[in-house]
């Protein structure tokens, strides 16, 4: 099992929006780009990279037409290998995007009825994702898909991943993976497996799947929500549902990705975003960071054909290039990612609510193995100064961790 998860900090980027490679033609080498931020992802304070799909696709990534091959229009093998060696000379752990529930329309079978879910008894009648036609399901029963998955997962990790972030996975049975991961984890032990699932009972999931961890959605949800809404009780609610999350795994925790409308819009009073974050960084779980979010980058997601293209935009050359604006949103991503680092003992703590009113609560997060460790979290989203139980008055507005780790 892996131990380096404990001090996982993700910098999540869509590599096809960031370098600019979305609506490119192929060829060029944009997939080394992101080696020209990475000092700029170690001054934020994190320790890794979280990747969006690289592979050859017929659009956006997620409708992949060849899990071997780098997408042409981020480069080709030789541009993976740099990105994993400057990563590598950083300190840096990469962590890559399978998308293995479905794939593109012209992913090449020689026998389709062998690897795609049919939905009836004629020809080419196969299932597609959620209404979208371009996105073939795979058939999870079918031992071709099965050594398919095995096989591109180990691939890349004997190229140098360090583990997957499993796109879609709450539509794939957990069995599937648990079969997958007895076949790739003998090889990779220290590899780390989350998947996405954004309803049911993730708990539950986690122990049937034996994946190590899966996106906190509801969290998420809970985290903006609440603040918006001048309702702490729901974040409250929502942090007790995680404690039976932790007890089964390792939840990727974000307030922003690639599918989500931006923090910075969603946020109806920016001053805000210091809590939202605050929450993030002192809860148990592998925190992420949606590039872009750390300079207060706006962007909302529309149910439409390029809906997405508003959050998955493309960087500037390089960090100098940044406007002006965003970079106090980064100093103060720095500050409170500095805290995670000084306390690692985070990705297990366990939250609970200890004071608690509409706009005002106090969060201690504990240490399982050693309950020394704790640091209480307040969160004033009020308009006027509170004063806690313990004495200490947090301005209107404002959040203080106690003790001052600052």
């Amino acid at each position: 099992m892996q131990s380096w998860i404990d001090h996982a900090i993700w910098w999540h980027v869509y590599p096809l929006g960031f370098t600019g490679a979305l609506h490119a033609e192929p060829g060029g080498h944009r997939l080394t780009r992101i080696v020209d931020w990475m000092d700029y992802a170690i001054e934020l304070g994190v320790s890794g990279l979280q990747l969006g799909p690289i592979f050859a696709s017929e659009t956006h990534g997620y409708d992949t037409v060849d899990h071997f091959r780098i997408d042409p229009r981020l480069g080709d093998d030789a541009d993976f290998d740099k990105l994993i060696a400057a990563a590598r000379e950083r300190g840096l752990r990469v962590v890559l995007d399978g998308v293995f529930n479905h794939v593109g329309r012209s992913f090449p079978v020689a026998d389709p009825e062998r690897w795609f879910r049919r939905t009836g008894p004629g020809p080419g009648e196969y299932a597609v994702f959620e209404g979208h036609g371009s996105l073939v399901e795979l058939d999870h029963d079918s031992p071709e898909v099965l050594d398919h998955v095995a096989r591109v997962m180990n691939h890349w990790l004997d190229r140098g991943a360090s583990g997957w972030r499993l796109d879609a996975a709450y539509a794939v049975p957990p069995r599937f993976w648990r079969a997958v991961l007895e076949r790739v984890r003998p090889q990779h032990p220290d590899a780390w497996f989350a998947g996405e699932v954004i309803h049911g009972d993730y708990a539950e999931y986690l122990r049937e799947s034996t994946l190590d961890g899966i996106t906190q959605y509801e969290l998420w949800k809970a985290i903006w929500s609440s603040l918006n809404d001048g309702n702490l009780f729901e974040l409250a609610w929502a942090l007790e549902r995680h404690q039976e999350v932790l007890a089964a795994g390792t939840p990727l925790t974000f307030v922003g990705n690639h599918d989500v409308t931006r923090l910075a819009s969603r946020l109806t009073d920016q001053r805000h975003t210091g809590h939202a974050l605050a929450v993030l960084l002192t809860v148990g779980g592998v925190p992420s960071i949606y590039y872009g979010d750390e300079q207060a980058f706006r962007g909302v997601k529309e149910d439409r054909a390029g809906g997405d293209d508003a959050v998955r935009p493309e960087y500037p050359a390089r960090p100098d290039d940044l406007a002006p604006y965003g970079w106090p949103v980064y100093h103060l991503h720095q500050r409170l990612i500095s805290v995670r680092r000084r306390h690692p003992w985070l990705a297990k703590a366990r939250t609970e609510a200890v004071h608690l009113t509409n706009e005002a609560a106090a969060f201690s997060a504990t240490d399982p193995a050693d309950p020394a460790n704790q640091l209480v979290v307040m969160l004033n989203v009020g308009d006027k100064p509170y004063r806690f139980p313990s004495g200490i008055e947090v301005p209107a507005h404002d959040w203080k961790i106690s003790p001052d780790v600052d």
